[in-house]
């Protein structure tokens, strides 16, 4: 591969923004200020662009700068990840699975779709929660091996990557003892006569359970709106309010929470997808969560 720049002056450029100012990344490089800001010319001159100018007695980026330093932070941070992962390739015979999970899938619908694989031999288990679009960009860099959401990943000519249904799981709505006699009498009628607790609308659940219970012509008293879907339950276990949950989930709830299905949100599911950089899946643990074909 041939390079029209060094990653050495890259990394002095990096240091120096990181600072904010060549003194600063002189000393905690071990440097003379004149080699760090001969380096980072030698970078100007090879990328063809001024990356620093000066302000006041200092120095700030120019919009070239900018971009150099966010590509920057991307390579060195992967820099970091090297030493680990290769220390742990040398030592361990592990089956390395990284898994990006989208805030708005509930925590126990991950662990059921990632069920499949959970009993590899050596497995090692990498989970991060993180906003959906956050994940895809890190998915592009390939951070990821495989990210788990509640939406396919939208048309973008910028990211390559590649949406695969894992199925889908038909609504109920669960609560408390307080409140699930009362929710049960007239249901649906009945959520409007009782507190009510929501995914924000950042999960793609939210909009549909709005237009089911507009449909309905209810107007329910929203007791408390979670972007955290473990949030969610918690709160709906100790009687703050009736809550929707995904009914392949629906025996762990209940086990875990001690809550009771008061009704079914009719036509409203929630969809679950694996999403990858490959159009035809070549991780094998990655192969195992997709449901058999044909």
């Amino acid at each position: 591969m041939s390079l029209n720049f060094s990653y050495r002056h890259l990394y002095y450029f990096w240091a120096v923004a990181k600072e904010g100012g060549l003194t600063r990344a002189a000393d905690k490089l071990g440097l003379s200020v004149q080699t760090v800001s001969t380096q980072v010319r030698e970078l100007e001159q090879d990328l063809g662009a001024a990356l620093l100018k000066p302000a006041g007695r200092g120095l700030t980026l120019t919009e070239a700068g900018v971009a150099a330093l966010e590509q920057a932070e991307q390579i060195f941070q992967i820099g970091e990840t090297l030493p680990e992962r290769v220390r742990d390739a040398a030592t361990a015979p592990t089956v390395r699975l990284a898994v990006g999970i989208s805030d708005g899938l509930p925590k126990l619908v991950a662990q059921r779709l990632l069920a499949p694989v959970l009993d590899t031999p050596q497995l090692r288990l990498l989970c991060h929660e993180d906003e959906f679009d956050d994940l895809l960009g890190d998915l592009a860099l390939h951070r990821f091996d495989v990210v788990l959401a509640d939406r396919p990943a939208p048309a973008n000519p910028n990211l390559r990557v590649y949406s695969h249904s894992l199925g889908q799981s038909p609504i109920a709505w669960y609560a408390h003892p307080r409140w699930a006699a009362q929710a049960a009498r007239d249901f649906p009628a009945s959520l409007a006569d009782v507190p009510l607790l929501l995914p924000t609308a950042h999960a793609a659940l939210r909009p549909r359970l709005d237009r089911w219970l507009a449909d309905l012509g209810l107007r329910p008293r929203i007791a408390g709106e979670f972007e955290d879907s473990a949030l969610l339950a918690t709160f709906g276990s100790e009687g703050l309010g009736v809550f929707p949950a995904a009914t392949t989930v629906g025996d762990a709830l209940t086990g875990r929470y001690g809550v009771e299905n008061v009704g079914s949100a009719d036509g409203v599911v929630e969809q679950f997808y694996a999403i990858g950089t490959d159009k035809k899946i070549s991780h094998p643990l990655v192969r195992r969560l997709l449901p058999p074909t044909g």
